[in-house]
């Protein structure tokens, strides 16, 4: 069960999805939170300009790497609207972060983008606990998850 402070997170999370597809991105969007429920950062996906690489994720564990220490590292949430892809699943586990929260998880993600006959990615969609098995995570969480969809068949064109 989530408290209130951790759904208002999620809902960031949301929102920032929403923002990237207002952009013209993929809706992706995470919050990296401290232990005591502080947002430290927050991103969304800006892999439109081509670099495949811009995933939200992945940004919140370098902006770590770079301005917390390894404790408050390993006691931070990350707070996404998608579960983690490898790439930002690895990052999270070599920065030691903690515990992830997503509100969609990856084998949600892939049912709907086959639904909408979306070509499979480059890179095969994997469960976080699969590539950085140390990691707690939570999700998917159900009463966020159709927003998440809505927003994806928004960006694919799908009905």
């Amino acid at each position: 069960m989530l408290s209130d402070t951790e759904l208002r997170h999620l809902r960031r999370c949301v929102e920032l999805a929403a923002e990237a597809l207002e952009k013209g991105d993929e809706p992706f969007g995470s919050v990296l939170v401290a232990a005591d429920g502080r947002a430290l950062a927050e991103d969304h996906n800006r892999v439109a300009g081509g670099d495949r690489t811009r995933h939200p994720e992945f940004e919140l564990a370098r902006w770590a790497a770079a301005n917390m220490t390894p404790e408050e590292r390993a006691q931070a949430t990350v707070f996404t609207s998608g579960e983690h892809c490898p790439m930002c699943a690895a990052a999270h586990g070599w920065v030691g972060l903690g515990r992830i929260v997503y509100v969609a998880s990856s084998e949600q993600l892939a049912a709907w983008l086959a639904e909408m006959g979306v070509p499979a990615p480059p890179v095969r969609s994997l469960p976080v606990r699969d590539v950085a098995p140390g990691v707690v995570v939570q999700g998917p969480v159900a009463e966020l998850t159709e927003q998440v969809r809505d927003l994806h068949r928004r960006y694919h064109g799908a009905r």
